[in-house]
């Protein structure tokens, strides 16, 4: 029996995107074909927009479409590459991000944007450091990455279920780019446009997350009934878990996709820093405290908590709590702990937006040189929901692994005698790391996957 969760949190997301959906018409439709339809100028700068009266919405929309069709073809190739080269495609996006946000700082500084040139270099320096410290924990990494694929291209279903979701946002980010486009045309000062702009990407990651994570439950509960039996499998199981996930738990996903990424993305950055600080007892402290207030936040939001309210029909806290202490009562945490699958997905959609933005950026420089770098970003945000859509089928089988492996490690022994003893063995000396005794490297791994990420 499904009962709705969270149903405050869909109705706000469901208000929050009929108003968005209003504003974007109105922002869109005031430079249309003609300069200011709707005399909202009267409510800006109304001098700054003499300055500009050439530039109209339909002039930036064709840059956007272009953005999205990138962002979707970037989607499907990352997955389709990840499927059949998994190992190459880690090793290029844990290295290629780096030297790609160090030459687009390079740029910025020689344009004159001395603020993005200097975020896109720390950005820089912070993925090397983050790289560098967790370089021991990326074999281990791309066994689970490349379990993950196997599982689901055994699923064929659960790896088409992205295909509609993508046209659907595709549908939404047209509008998007319509209303986006009428800001950048507008008669705004520049410090209310880049607001405006914020507030519009914001309501956009809001939303390509709820898109995401209705593909993520909706493929979790299919690949957790594979991996419990076959023989248990309802007809048409792909879309009986989409009923659920589009109805009874979506109030549950729309309330955790305002959480879930940020607080990972902290938690990822984190622990990267805290290994390599060393003996500076005064830093490590400050990390430490850092450390154990996201730790906490994890509890309460982590993303193994839609596979529980997949399965149960849980509210989202409910399931975040039980997914915690299952992992707690199990070890299983420290291995989700020590496993960057997460942050592996995150630079290959981060490399994925780059490209986009990139792309559209050069083509924005050549025509309008000075609304390069906000369209040029705007753009970014495009490819990284498209290519996060595309990639999340991935997450959701790492996912699924460990939480079935948590339940009963006989599901996954069964499926995949070899993977759980190298689970097993990997868990047995993360246990015994956390405990403080030393542990000899494990030789279970492949060769070829040991060394594959080396630089």
């Amino acid at each position: 029996a499904r009962k709705w969760r969270d149903i405050f949190w869909l109705g706000l997301f469901i208000v929050h995107m009929i108003g968005l959906g209003f504003v974007l018409v109105i922002l869109g439709l005031n430079r249309f074909r003609k300069v200011d339809r709707l005399k909202l100028n009267r409510f800006t700068n109304h001098d700054y927009g003499i300055l500009q009266p050439g530039f109209q919405t339909e002039k930036f929309w064709p840059v956007y479409a272009v953005a999205s069709a990138l962002g979707a073809v970037f989607a499907w190739a990352s997955l389709a590459l990840l499927c059949v080269r998994p190992y190459s495609t880690i090793k290029v996006a844990v290295h290629s991000l780096t030297t790609y946000l160090a030459v687009i700082s390079v740029f910025c500084f020689r344009d004159g944007q001395f603020f993005f040139g200097t975020a896109f270099a720390i950005g820089a320096l912070l993925q090397f450091v983050y790289t560098m410290s967790v370089m021991d924990r990326l074999p281990f990494t791309t066994l689970v990455l490349s379990k993950a694929v196997k599982l689901i291209t055994s699923v064929p279903a659960a790896m088409r279920i992205s295909y509609p979701f993508i046209a659907l946002l595709l549908v939404w980010l047209a509008l998007w780019s319509f209303g986006v486009s009428g800001v950048i045309a507008s008669g705004m000062d520049d410090n209310s446009r880049w607001l405006l702009i914020l507030v519009l990407s914001v309501s956009l990651f809001w939303t390509g997350a709820v898109v995401c994570n209705t593909v993520h439950v909706t493929v979790a509960g299919v690949i957790v009934l594979a991996l419990a039996d076959d023989q248990i499998m309802p007809p048409k199981p792909i879309l009986r878990s989409l009923q659920h996930a589009m109805t009874t738990s979506l109030g549950s996903i729309c309330y955790g996709s305002l959480f879930t990424a940020a607080i990972r993305t902290m938690r990822w950055a984190i622990r990267g820093f805290r290994s390599r600080i060393g003996k500076n007892e005064c830093l490590l402290c400050c990390v430490d405290f850092l450390f154990h207030l996201v730790e906490t936040l994890v509890r309460f939001f982590n993303k193994y908590a839609y596979v529980e309210a997949t399965i149960y029909g849980k509210s989202f806290n409910h399931s975040a709590r039980d997914a915690w202490e299952l992992f707690q009562s199990t070890g299983i945490e420290v291995l989700i702990a020590y496993d960057l699958s997460g942050a592996i997905l995150l630079m290959e959609i981060l490399l994925g937006g780059l490209l986009t933005g990139t792309c559209v950026g050069i083509w924005a420089w050549f025509k309008w040189k000075e609304r390069v770098l906000i369209i040029g970003l705007t753009a970014m945000l495009v490819g990284m929901i498209l290519v996060g859509l595309g990639l999340v089928v991935v997450e959701s089988a790492v996912t699924s692994l460990y939480m079935c492996y948590a339940s009963d490690p006989s599901l996954i022994r069964r499926w995949d005698p070899e993977f759980a003893e190298q689970i097993a063995e990997t868990l047995h000396q993360r246990l015994q790391h956390r405990s403080g005794r030393e542990v000899a490297p494990s030789h279970s791994f492949p060769k070829s996957q040991s060394n594959v990420l080396m630089l």
